[in-house]
């Protein structure tokens, strides 16, 4: 299944959810005045005070760790794109004739790089590319070496050219780590169990009333659920709404300077 779809569907699942444990608390708390008009309520507010005051704080833990992993990969774009370019340059030192045949391979690199991030959610397409990339780097490393090495190369061209291609390598490790670090899934499922039982406690908090407000009910579910819809949106950059895609163009203005 798509991932836009699962958010969207965990999102649904939460909407209805969280309804279904308003009303079930109100029943509950509906059924215990019944039998206790005065103690029904005892107590009750410390702990609805404990369990809303979790929920805020793992909804802002996940959605402030969401957003900075989403800074850092929209950085991580901008630092390749410095890297492959200074590197690009620097094939300047090499002798003219060894240039043409390593400019083109940075140019497939950098059509890998590209294929890489386009071909999400494609994984196997996606895979496809970063291997084909991986292999490119191998190729210009070596073939760059011999160039640095040859006699008529410039004489810092070693020293300027291994450095520059070294950064290229790491940021590109970088960035496909940067893809694989997400928050565990247990905090997901602790956030959504939290918003249950809150919806729960607030069904209970609204028993006194002898007509549903379902104007309440329906306003503070579709809040939660939006909020942890946004926040897996953001965790999964590629996947959803919210995207990094933009960045890319950066890259893909690289690519067009190269030519």
């Amino acid at each position: 299944m798509p991932p836009l779809y699962s958010a969207s569907l965990f999102a649904l699942g939460l909407f209805a959810g969280m309804l279904l444990m308003l009303e079930l608390g109100r029943r509950i708390g509906r059924d215990q005045l019944s039998r206790d008009p005065k103690g029904a309520r005892e107590g009750t507010g410390t702990l609805e005070g404990a369990v809303f005051g979790l929920l805020g704080l793992i909804i802002a833990f996940t959605f402030s760790g969401a957003a900075n992993r989403f800074d850092e990969r929209r950085a991580l774009i901008v630092e390749e794109v410095n890297a492959i370019g200074t590197a690009y340059l620097r094939l300047d030192l090499l002798p003219p004739p060894l240039q043409p045949t390593l400019r083109q391979s940075f140019r497939d690199y950098v059509d890998a790089r590209l294929g890489v991030y386009r071909n999400i959610p494609d994984l196997s397409a996606a895979t496809m590319e970063f291997e084909k990339a991986s292999s490119l780097q191998s190729v210009i490393w070596k073939r760059s070496l011999v160039a640095a090495a040859n006699e008529e190369a410039m004489p810092d061209a070693m020293k300027l050219l291994v450095p520059a291609l070294n950064n290229m390598f790491d940021i590109a490790t970088s960035r496909s780590l940067a893809t694989e670090i997400h928050p565990p899934a247990v905090l997901f499922a602790m956030l959504f169990f939290l918003s249950l039982a809150g919806a729960l406690l607030a069904g209970h908090a609204m028993a006194r009333s002898k007509h549903r407000n379902w104007f309440h009910m329906g306003t503070f579910a579709t809040i939660m659920a939006f909020s942890v819809y946004v926040i897996i949106d953001i965790e999964y950059p590629r996947l959803g709404l919210i995207r990094v895609d933009r960045f890319d163009q950066s890259l893909v203005d690289l690519r067009k300077s190269m030519e």
